[in-house]
């Protein structure tokens, strides 16, 4: 399925996963179309790709938590001109405090950029993809989607649920799609959002380009869900079959 693959749209490609998406699919020849809010940083990295690696970059300068951000990449998605053979939903980010102690107004944009975002591009990927009979969705989600740990924890739960159903649904029509689970990954996501992560052990954190590589891997497997490393593979195992509680404590201990 990768070999066909021609075309990609990235959402938060600015910075960490997403970056690493953008370079991974670039390098081995996939055209581009970049989604983040950042139009100057956005217009860098895409002259990066197009001169590092010969493809076509489009750009969308948008904020998904706006209704017209994400119209105008709803927009980009379903293009006929220009069809997008893969899907990156990938934009993201976390608030310092937890669910009850923060702004219900923060709380309502994250919802929109966990949820509502990646939830409507789905939908017109899905129905673009399945009225061609090919095509690849990848919803980047955490190892937080197997712990209690608030708001955060919640939405990504809901995204590999909602991500392994539409596997299941409609591979049969030549559309997969695979939740992406990584845990602490160096990006500038946790600065981003003023956590403080000094406390993490060293042998927790991973490489953003070794990740997008075995996520790619997975995705040419047909995996429904990607974990990446031993290490988190472990860690999803026993948060999905500990006991209720004693996940709980350990999930106090960060974000």
């Amino acid at each position: 399925m990768l070999a066909s693959m021609t075309r990609a749209l990235v959402t938060g490609p600015t910075a960490g996963i997403g970056n690493a998406f953008a370079h991974a699919l670039a390098a081995r020849g996939d055209d581009l179309v970049l989604v983040a809010r950042d139009a100057r940083r956005l217009e860098s990295i895409a002259e990066e790709l197009r001169t590092e690696h010969g493809v076509e970059v489009d750009v969308v300068a948008a904020d998904l938590t706006d209704p017209a951000g994400l119209a105008a990449t709803e927009d980009a998605l379903a293009s006929t001109s220009k069809p997008v053979d893969l899907l990156v939903n990938n934009a993201g980010a976390s608030l310092a405090g937890w669910f009850g102690t923060t702004d219900i107004a923060d709380e309502d944009r994250q919802l929109d950029l966990l949820v509502r975002a990646p939830m409507h591009l789905m939908d017109v990927a899905i129905k673009s993809m399945t009225g061609r009979g090919h095509g690849q969705v990848v919803n980047v989600a955490s190892v937080a989607a197997f712990t209690p740990r608030g708001a955060y924890s919640a939405h990504k739960a809901w995204l590999v649920n909602l991500s392994q159903w539409a596997d299941w649904q409609y591979a049969s029509a030549g559309v997969r799609v695979m939740a992406l689970c990584p845990g602490f990954v160096r990006t500038e996501f946790h600065q981003r959002g003023d956590m403080d992560v000094s406390g993490v052990p060293r042998w927790m954190w991973l490489s953003s380009d070794r990740l997008v590589r075995d996520a790619l891997h997975d995705l040419d497997k047909g995996r429904s869900l990607s974990i990446p490393s031993k290490r988190y593979k472990v860690l999803a195992t026993l948060a999905r079959h500990a006991p209720t509680a004693l996940v709980a404590r350990a999930a106090k201990r960060g974000r």
